[in-house]
């Protein structure tokens, strides 16, 4: 017996040695990461020299494969080419506002099960506060990197979404940070810096997580990337599906007006200050053509604005050319079409089904694809995935200990303390904190876990709305009022009501969640879902106290009957706040935060439904009763303007320094002065921006006082906008030229400078699409304190 047992042992461990070099052997075939040495197989080739430069690498990487294995890197899902070490990689991972559940290459199926849930983009954008922005882009950067260590994420994510918040009706523009190109540009470029590992502007080195400083070359505009990130989606993406109306199918005609003005300059500001290593081309057509077949726009990016990265189209946006807007007579020439205007990779297999049928027609040439694969690789060797073992790198060291910590979670409540935006306040918030002794709390949203919003990931810990709240009134009951947020019937009233009148104070969470507005799906009405304006007034008229609203979602609501409504003397929005926001309200809600948060948005009333959401016009046309869209442009009634939000103190402004006059004359090219010489110069009102020879020299800081002359400290928001003489059509009413965040003390000044660029901030679009500067009078607005800047030659 003992004989035989020591013969089974053997014959085990045996078999367990080959199952050992058998797994050794496929693992060598297929290895984890290219370059590792010592592998004969591999290492020796020119790609993996990183004593050459990236694109030498590149190009001698794609000059090894045939044409089938070019073709199949083309998808997302590139695949593997074993022969030359090189192991399949998913491009395809999200991380809008946190690592995100959306894309085939994060799993939160491992050792690490959960990432930090930040603000979503639109209430971090309310907090117009940059460093934070920058901030937040680094963190979720560490928790990517420490996840693709462990096996659970990629390094290429199809983050940010920059497009503009045109219409306050589209299901995606809560991932956005609002309808101004200004701020949006200002989020792209902090966030991805952060992102991918680069530096604030003016900042030489950034302390890491990796537990060093890191010196960057520059501005961080090196070839090294921590994550790849993508700005999403260009070009003019805002509709999701509305009346016959499909993303899929649908032509955006813009002007070159708005196109140069509004929807192109987040993603110019995205590839050159934010040095972003990835385009997302989208499913609309821009003018009749698909955006990912329009190689003027494509290649403005790289020719123009020194883009160094890849492009890749929507997912399907390659098949959506022919298959639904019929742009292209076959599935050859939509591959054809997007691959020589400049796209680079198919998110979906549509490539990988038809590039073999497009060369053999002729439709494609081989050259094409190689220039694709090139800049493809090239993004892959900035990430350092042919540098060898990552776990030997710069960021080798990140893993489970770096995701989810303490840091990550305070900085996710923090973002969601400075976006929180009070709207309302008749002397009622904050609470007394000794004088409340029991809370009512009703609403279908206010004791859901997470109001996380789209593109969320499993959050670090969850707290409902009622569990905030509860912990500063111990005593607080709960009623939903609707059974969900689409609220069809009024049958749970009764007990709403009920809970209302026994309690001091009486909380509504009413809004949006995305059964209401997502991805694939816009709103039809402006209005509270359903019944649930009818709970908020049902609520209000029973109990003989005032109530406090909080709203949530991204999409702008017509709350007009309650800003009008004395009984409910608070509103507050809160958007999609993460998992810091039950915390965050309620400290705003018991002052222990004093808000400081200014919507990014116009918040339209209910009649605005009636413009068409397919008229991409940004301007306002009287004759045909379009009123026009965006704060810049509007000229209807709103509920909330851009920039509105209250503070639980008050403030006063001063302008300390700025200039009073600005002369362009010896700023003017040469070609130019002599032209406007021998013109009268009353003859001339503007100046081309591209007649300049230089923007530094014009460039000014204006110094401006806040005083708080409240009771309460707290942060402030200082908004500088500027309005240009109306010289040409389609002129904005105002436009946003500066933005910063300040702490402000109780009875002090604080001051605040901002840097004005004229070649940026004092031009507006003509209606050729070109940047013109109006000469005469600049007005310089902060709140009601004007200062008048009188631009001549």
């Amino acid at each position: 017996m003992t004989n035989m047992s020591t013969e089974w042992r053997f014959l085990f461990i045996c078999l367990f040695l080959h199952l050992l070099l058998f797994f050794s052997i496929s693992e060598s075939t297929h290895p984890q990461f290219p370059c590792i040495t010592p592998t004969p197989t591999n290492s020796d080739y020119p790609f993996c020299n990183t004593s050459l430069s990236i694109s030498a690498r590149a190009r001698s990487l794609v000059s090894l494969l045939t044409l089938s294995e070019k073709i199949e890197q083309l998808s997302d899902q590139a695949a593997a080419v074993p022969r030359l070490g090189i192991p399949a990689y998913e491009w395809w991972s999200e991380a809008l506002h946190g690592i995100a559940i959306n894309g085939p290459g994060v799993s939160f199926n491992g050792t690490v099960s959960s990432a930090t849930s930040f603000p979503q983009v639109l209430l971090t954008a309310a907090s117009f506060n940059r460093s934070l922005w920058f901030k937040i882009g680094s963190a979720i950067a560490v928790e990517g990197r420490a996840m693709y260590n462990v096996g659970q994420a990629g390094l290429t994510f199809w983050s940010p979404n920059i497009n503009i918040f045109r219409d306050p009706r589209w299901g995606r523009g809560q991932e956005t940070p609002g309808e101004d190109p200004m701020v949006a540009s200002a989020y792209a470029v902090e966030f991805v810096r952060g992102f991918q590992g680069g530096n604030r502007k003016g900042s030489r080195e950034i302390s890491s997580a990796v537990g060093k400083k890191r010196v960057l070359r520059g501005d961080g505009d090196g070839d090294e990337l921590m994550l790849s990130a993508c700005c999403k989606h260009l070009t003019a993406y805002d509709l999701e599906k509305w009346g016959n109306f499909s993303r899929y199918s649908f032509n955006a005609v813009i002007s070159n007006q708005d196109l140069e003005d509004t929807y192109q300059p987040p993603f110019r500001s995205c590839v050159q200050q934010g040095k972003a290593s990835c385009l997302m081309c989208s499913y609309n057509s821009v003018n009749g053509v698909p955006a990912c077949a329009r190689q003027d726009l494509l290649q403005k990016a790289r020719t123009d604005w020194g883009f160094k990265g890849y492009i890749t189209s929507d997912c399907d946006a390659v098949a959506t050319v022919y298959e639904y807007q019929q742009y292209a007579n076959s599935p050859e020439d939509a591959v054809a079409d997007v691959l020589k205007a400049g796209t680079d990779i198919n998110c979906g297999t549509y490539m990988l089904r038809h590039t073999q049928s497009a060369v053999d027609q002729g439709k494609v040439k081989e050259e094409d694809i190689d220039r694709a694969l090139v800049n493809l690789f090239s993004v892959q060797m900035r990430l350092g995935l042919f540098d060898g073992d990552p776990a030997n790198g710069l960021y080798g060291n990140l893993g489970p200990k770096d995701v989810c910590t303490e840091e990550h979670k305070t900085l996710a409540l923090e973002a969601a303390r400075q976006g929180i935006v009070l709207l309302k306040n008749h002397k009622f918030l904050p609470l007394s904190k000794s004088r409340i002794s029991s809370l009512a709390i009703i609403g279908p949203l206010a004791d859901q876990p997470l109001l996380g919003g789209g593109y969320t990931g499993i959050p670090c810990k969850t707290e409902s709305l009622v569990e905030g709240l509860k912990t500063y009134v111990e005593k607080t009951s709960f009623a939903a009022g609707c059974l969900d947020v689409p609220c069809l019937s009024d049958n749970k009233f009764d007990e709403a009501v009920s809970i209302a009148r026994k309690a001091d104070v009486v909380v509504v969470v009413a809004g949006l969640d995305l059964s209401q507005e997502t991805e694939d799906h816009d709103r039809d009405s402006l209005l509270l879902p359903g019944k649930q304006m009818a709970l908020v007034s049902s609520v209000a008229s029973a109990i003989q106290k005032p109530l406090i609203l909080v709203l949530t979602g991204g999409g702008p609501l017509d709350v007009s009957f309650a800003e009008e409504d004395l009984r409910i003397a608070s509103i507050l929005w809160i958007g999609y706040p993460g998992e810091g926001g039950a915390k965050a309200l309620a400290e705003i809600i018991f002052g222990d935060y004093n808000p400081g948060g200014r919507l990014p948005m116009t918040w339209y009333p209910e009649s605005f439904t009636h413009v068409p959401m397919n008229d991409m016009n940004l301007r306002a046309d009287p004759y045909r009763g379009y009123p026009g869209r965006t704060y810049r442009f509007y000229i209807g009634r709103r509920v909330y303007g851009f920039g509105h939000g209250l503070s639980y103190t008050n403030f006063a402004y001063k302008f300390i320094s700025a200039p009073n006059k600005l002369n362009l004359l010896r700023s003017i090219n040469t070609v130019s002065s002599k032209k406007i010489l021998r013109q009268r110069r009353e003859e001339v009102n503007y100046i081309h921006i591209e007649e300049l020879d230089t923007c530094d020299s014009l460039r000014f800081h204006i110094q401006v006082s806040v005083t708080n002359v409240g009771d309460m400290d707290g942060s402030h928001v200082v908004i500088l906008f500027s309005r240009v003489p109306k010289i040409v059509k389609g002129t904005p009413e105002k436009q946003l030229i500066g933005f910063s965040r300040v702490h402000t003390v109780s009875g002090r000044s604080t001051e605040a400078r901002i840097m004005v660029d004229p070649c940026e901030h004092f031009s507006i679009a003509n209606e050729q699409g070109k940047r013109i500067m109006p000469l005469g009078d600049h007005t310089i607005m902060l709140e009601d304190v004007v200062h008048s800047v009188s631009v001549e030659i």
